[in-house]
This record gives C-alpha cells, sequence and structure tokens, in this order.
C-alpha cells in the first residue's frame, strides 16, 4: 500500500470512520470485456457517536479514542462519507473520480443510508463535490470528495498530508499512557510512534525554504 494513503486511511480511522482502501472500479465495455476506470485511494463512512480506548461501562473516566479533529467538521447527528484521492504531491482531484460509474460503483454499497435517491447524491457530487441530504433514518448524510496531499488550504474537501502527520503526533502525545501497550503495525503510524519515542520532532517546512 502507498503510504500516503496508509496515513490517511489510519487518520481517518482514529477519527472514527469505518474505510476501504485502494479500491479498483471496473467497467464493462464492448463485448463483455472489463477495463478500469480509476482507483479509489480512500472511502470511508462515519457514524454518529464516540468511540472509547477503554470500555465505558464500569468507568466514566475511561479516554476517548477519537482525535475529534475540527477540520473534519462532525456532527452529532450525521454520518460522514469520504471518498478520497491521496497525492504525496499536490492535493487535487482525479477527473474520473467523477465519473458516474466510479460513483455509482463506491456509494451503492452503502445506498441504503440515503434517504434520497443515490442518482441526486452523484449529480451533487459532480456539481460541487459535496452533498449533503437526510439519511435513511434520523439525521443527515453528508457525502463528500476530498483531495488529501500538499496544500495550503484546509476545508471540507482539501486535506493537507502535513497537517494529518501533526494531528495524529498530537494524538499520540497526549494519550501515551493509553497508546502504550498498542503495537502499531501499520507502516504510517508505526513510523511516527517510533519517531516519537527516539526524540524526534516533526516541523512543517517553511515555504521558502523548498528548491
Amino acid at each position: 500500500m502507498d503510504i500516503a494513503v496508509n496515513l490517511v486511511e489510519n487518520y481517518l480511522r482514529l477519527n472514527g470512520y469505518l474505510t476501504l482502501s485502494e479500491f479498483e472500479v471496473q467497467r464493462r465495455v464492448k463485448r463483455g470485456h472489463y477495463k478500469t476506470v480509476t482507483d479509489v485511494d480512500i472511502m470511508a463512512v462515519r457514524f454518529p457517536g464516540d468511540v472509547f480506548i477503554g470500555d465505558p461501562h464500569h468507568d466514566g473516566d475511561a479516554e476517548l479514542l477519537l482525535i475529534e479533529d475540527p477540520i473534519l467538521e462532525i456532527a452529532e447527528t450525521t454520518i460522514d462519507v469520504v471518498i478520497g484521492e491521496v497525492k504525496q504531491g499536490q492535493a487535487e482531484l482525479n477527473q474520473n473520480i467523477k465519473d458516474h460509474a466510479v460513483l455509482h460503483t463506491m456509494l451503492h454499497r452503502i445506498d441504503w443510508l440515503y434517504g434520497v435517491p443515490l442518482q441526486e447524491v452523484i449529480k451533487g457530487l459532480q456539481r460541487k463535490a459535496i452533498h449533503s441530504a437526510p439519511s435513511c433514518g434520523k439525521g443527515d448524510i453528508r457525502t463528500r470528495l476530498v483531495a488529501f496531499g500538499r496544500s495550503d488550504v484546509i476545508d471540507l474537501n482539501t486535506v493537507s498530508l502535513s497537517h494529518i502527520v501533526r494531528t495524529m503526533i498530537g494524538f499520540m502525545d497526549s494519550h501515551e499512557a493509553a497508546l502504550k501497550p498498542i503495537q502499531f503495525k501499520e507502516p504510517a503510524p508505526a513510523m511516527l510512534r517510533l519517531l516519537m519515542k527516539a526524540g524526534f520532532t516533526v516541523e512543517k517546512e517553511p515555504p521558502n525554504s523548498r528548491a
């Protein structure tokens, strides 16, 4: 797995998302043959509710597992669906990600969550890269296309990898006691953990220092 994809996937997981990564979307062409339209780097779904490090059933003081990163703008009653493109360079969306077949392939797996026709959601994403609608139950469901990579802008459709690194390191540092027994086996968080144990600090490179 691409190390940047692994970083983004673990960041989303720590924020309470269920994830699917590096998924190839196929399209049927003439004579029954198939071709790959694109690779979707990441798809993530977050349902409302808190996740805890320890079982809070008998201990009301259990620490929250979630990073609760405010830039994700998670709402208490909203399901959040992310379809993402991950770049080690500039954060940008591959135009193929807006292809109807690509969006339908990914979203039909969770179409039961939507209180509106899936076609409406797809058209909304193609127009504005974000769509909000009632869910099939209580609350709403927000679906968005997100570019992860190098960027000076952070919003609902763009998240920089430098922000993710700093946020994950901050989470590991603030929850040191709870995370100490955990063995990080995924490459990206394992490397961040190793750097922290070795005494390294990570700082963002000033823009004017780049070659």
